[in-house]
């Protein structure tokens, strides 16, 4: 990458950023009306902030988008699936499309940094109830759902919206059963997923399917791959937590009429005796 590209992404991710010092500094000044404490650290902090989203993005460019690009590229060629170059393949000849869907969603997903936060964040509020490995492996798992979902819908060309409404529905009947302390975290653990690390590499995969299995329109088909991503991390965390609140009210009466009973009596010993 030549020096000019990363100077037009320095100055784009500054102008990107700009928005927010001004809002901080504006209520800052304006509406608190005290000096930002710690300036020197708050500046260092925003320039640590820029160098790395230029990086990142710089990465995007060198390597997740062609990653995705590419891997799209070798999984649907002919000579992979095992047909002829004039044969249309069925979708199951697809199948390895579809393993490698889920399996780059759940990778991504167990090492996105929105998520990582989110779930350190609940089990501390939670005081460990909600266990933060246990929340991050319970996303991925819809993520990879979701994404195995998503890329057999672009091998088959149904339409996206008989998708997204069908999942909705499931989620809305879910919610009425769900716990209710489980809910926010289960909205929230949609949007945490599309983030940094799994938008790229999934729209690239998304993209790349699109464009090189016959029919199918890179903009029409290639997106909607981040919505079953966003999607199915809902259906799995309320899953998940309903089936743990239906294993303790199956546990509940057995403890209870123990506590009723009370301990067993001490049998006395041939000594005692």
């Amino acid at each position: 990458m030549s020096l000019t590209t990363l100077t037009a992404i320095l100055w784009d991710t500054t102008l990107s950023l700009v928005p927010i010092v001004v809002l901080l500094a504006f209520f800052q000044t304006v509406v608190i009306r005290k000096p930002l404490p710690e300036l020197r650290r708050i500046v260092a902090g925003f320039a640590l902030v820029v160098a790395g989203m230029v990086l990142f993005l710089a990465g995007l460019d060198l390597a997740l988008f062609p990653l995705g690009r590419v891997m799209a590229e070798q999984l649907t060629s002919p000579e992979f699936l095992g047909v002829s170059a004039l044969e249309s393949p069925a979708w199951q000849r697809y199948w390895a499309v579809y393993v490698f869907g889920g399996l780059i969603g759940f990778a991504t997903t167990i090492a996105e940094p929105a998520l990582i936060a989110v779930s350190m964040k609940a089990e501390t509020v939670s005081g460990g109830t909600v266990q933060a490995w246990g929340l991050r492996l319970v996303v991925a798992i819809g993520v990879a759902i979701g994404i195995a979902l998503g890329t057999f819908r672009i091998v088959t060309g149904t339409p996206l919206p008989a998708y997204i409404i069908a999942g909705y529905v499931v989620v809305m009947l879910q919610a009425t059963r769900a716990p209710r302390t489980i809910l926010a975290l289960a909205f929230d653990t949609g949007g945490v997923t599309t983030s940094t690390v799994t938008v790229p590499l999934v729209t690239a995969l998304g993209l790349g399917l699109a464009s090189t299995i016959p029919g199918r329109s890179a903009l029409i088909d290639g997106f909607g791959l981040i919505a079953f991503a966003s999607l199915f991390p809902m259906m799995t965390v309320m899953g998940y937590a309903q089936i743990g609140a239906r294993r303790a009210r199956r546990q509940a009466p057995a403890a209870a009429q123990h506590q009723r009973r009370g301990p067993d009596p001490v049998q006395p010993t041939r000594k005692e005796i």
